[in-house]
C-alpha cells in the first residue's frame, strides 16, 4: 500500500501546526470537547457495532467499550488538555560563551508522531488532544476490533479542525489491515516516533520491525509486595483496588509477592477479591494457606508461567517470599519496569524499595491504579513508556516535545 502521498501531507500539516497560536490550539480543543458531548449518540453507536463483534468474556471488551460516562470523561479530559500550559519553547537551559555566543536549549515538537494501538477507542481522542497542543501531528493505526469508532472519532475530530480552519491532516486515520501497518514502520523521512499502545506482543513486533524512532508503552506486569511491616487493613484495600478495578488496563495487579511471616494475614488480604470472583494462582505456601479460606472453584496452584504474566482478567499470581532480598530478586525478575508496589511501616525499608526497584513508578502504600497521566495531574497520557530513553512513567505534553538549541551572536567566527 502506497501511503507516502498520505505522510507527506501529514509533514505539511505539521509544520503549519508548529506556527499555530496556543490560544487557536485550545480553540480546537474546546469545540472538540462539545463536539464529543454533542455527537456521543453517533459515537456510541459506531462503538456498539464494534462491542457486537466481540465477545464479552473478552478482557479487551472492557477497553473497547465507550459509555457516555466514558464519553462525558473524554470531553473533560480534553478541556483539562487545553487549561495546560502549553509546552512549547520552554527554555530548558540558557547560557553564554566566552565568546559572546549566547546558547538556548528550548522545547519544539517531534512533528509527526504515529500510534499504533489495540481496541481502545479513547486512545484517538488522547492521543489528538496531547499531540496538538504538543505542536504535533498524528497518525493513527487502530485495531480493527474498533474500526467503527476510530471511524466515528476521527470524524468528530476533522469537525473540530474544520470549524477553526484548520488543516485536516494534522490527525489521520490509516486504514485497517498489516500493509498500513508496515508502511508506518517504515515512514522513514516522514514520521519522527512511533509509540505503541497495547499489550507486550504488539509493542515486541513494534519495536522489531520499526525503522524509525519507538517509545515502548503499556505492558504492565505489577506486582505489590506485602512486607512483613505491612499494615494489613492497607494491604485489603490495596490489593483490591489494584487487581479489581479495572482489569484490563495496564496499572491493574498481576502478582501479590508476600512475606512468610505474613501468610496468616493472606485470607484476609484476598477476602474481598473473592467477591468479584478473582482466580488466583497461588504458590505452594500460600495455596496452603487459603485452602478452604478462599473459594475452591477460584484457588488454583500455580505454575511457573504465572509468574511474568500480564493477566488483563480477573486473574492474580500470589508469590511467598522468605525475606525482603527475595522479594526484590523476584520483582527484578519479572517486573516490566511499569508500576510496583509495597505495602510497609517500615521507613528504612520503604527507602530500600524505592533504590533498588527499577520501574517507571514505584509506590509506597498506594494503589499502582494511579499510574495515569491524568491522576498524576498531566491531563491525559499517550501511553505509560516502560523504556528509559527520553521519556518514563505516564507521557504527557512535556514528553511530547524533543528540543532543539538557539544560537545567538554578532559575527563570531570559529579560529
Amino acid at each position: 500500500m502506497k501511503l507516502t502521498a498520505v505522510f507527506e501531507k501529514s509533514q505539511v500539516a505539521a509544520r503549519a501546526l508548529n506556527m499555530t497560536s496556543d490560544a487557536a490550539i485550545n480553540q480546537v480543543l474546546a469545540d472538540l470537547a462539545d463536539l464529543t458531548e454533542a455527537r456521543a449518540a453517533s459515537i456510541l453507536a459506531a462503538n456498539k457495532e464494534d462491542l457486537a463483534r466481540m465477545d464479552i468474556a473478552n478482557p479487551k471488551y472492557d477497553r473497547l467499550k465507550l459509555t457516555e460516562q466514558r464519553i462525558a470523561d473524554i470531553a473533560s479530559d480534553i478541556r483539562n488538555v487545553a487549561n495546560l500550559p502549553s509546552p512549547l519553547g520552554r527554555i530548558l537551559s540558557q547560557t553564554t560563551r566566552p565568546n559572546g555566543m549566547e546558547l538556548t536549549k528550548i522545547a519544539v515538537p517531534f512533528g509527526v508522531i504515529g500510534i499504533i494501538y489495540e481496541a481502545r477507542p479513547n486512545v484517538g481522542f488522547d492521543v489528538f488532544s496531547l499531540c496538538l497542543k504538543s505542536g504535533n501531528a498524528c497518525i493513527l493505526k487502530g485495531g480493527s476490533d474498533a474500526a467503527c469508532s476510530n471511524e466515528a472519532i476521527v470524524k468528530v475530530i476533522h469537525e473540530a479542525l474544520r470549524k477553526n480552519a484548520m488543516d485536516e491532516n494534522i490527525v489521520t486515520l490509516l486504514p485497517n489491515g498489516h500493509d498500513a501497518t508496515a508502511a508506518l514502520l517504515n515512514a522513514v523521512g516522514f514520521i519522527d516516533l512511533i509509540i505503541p499502545r497495547g499489550g507486550k506482543q504488539l509493542i515486541n513486533f513494534v519495536r522489531d520491525n520499526a525503522k524509525i524512532p519507538v517509545i515502548e508503552t503499556g505492558a504492565g506486569i505489577c506486582h505489590t509486595y506485602f512486607d512483613e511491616f505491612g499494615d494489613l487493613a492497607k494491604g485489603v484495600a490495596l490489593v483490591n483496588n489494584a487487581k479489581t478495578r479495572r482489569v484490563s488496563v495496564c496499572n491493574a495487579l498481576d502478582c501479590l509477592v508476600i512475606h512468610e511471616k505474613r501468610l496468616c494475614d493472606l485470607p484476609q488480604l484476598c477476602n474481598k477479591l473473592a467477591e468479584s470472583n478473582v482466580i488466583i494462582y497461588a504458590d505452594t505456601e500460600a495455596f496452603n494457606v487459603l485452602k478452604g479460606n478462599y473459594p475452591a472453584e477460584l484457588l488454583q496452584p500455580a505454575t511457573p508461567e504465572h509468574f511474568g504474566t500480564e493477566f488483563l482478567d480477573y486473574k492474580m499470581a500470589i508469590k511467598t517470599v522468605h525475606d525482603f532480598a527475595e522479594a526484590l530478586h523476584h520483582i527484578a525478575r519479572f517486573s516490566s519496569k511499569h508500576s510496583e508496589c509495597i505495602v510497609s511501616e517500615n521507613a528504612e525499608r520503604l527507602a530500600q524499595f524505592n533504590q533498588a526497584v527499577d520501574a517507571a513508578c514505584v509506590y509506597n502504600n498506594v494503589s499502582t491504579a494511579f499510574t495515569d497521566g491524568a491522576q498524576f495531574g498531566l491531563g491525559a497520557e499517550i501511553g505509560i513508556s516502560t523504556q528509559k530513553l527520553h521519556a518514563r512513567g505516564p507521557m504527557a505534553l512535556e514528553e511530547l516535545t524533543t528540543y532543539k538549541w538557539i544560537v545567538r551572536g554578532g559575527g563570531q567566527t570559529r579560529k
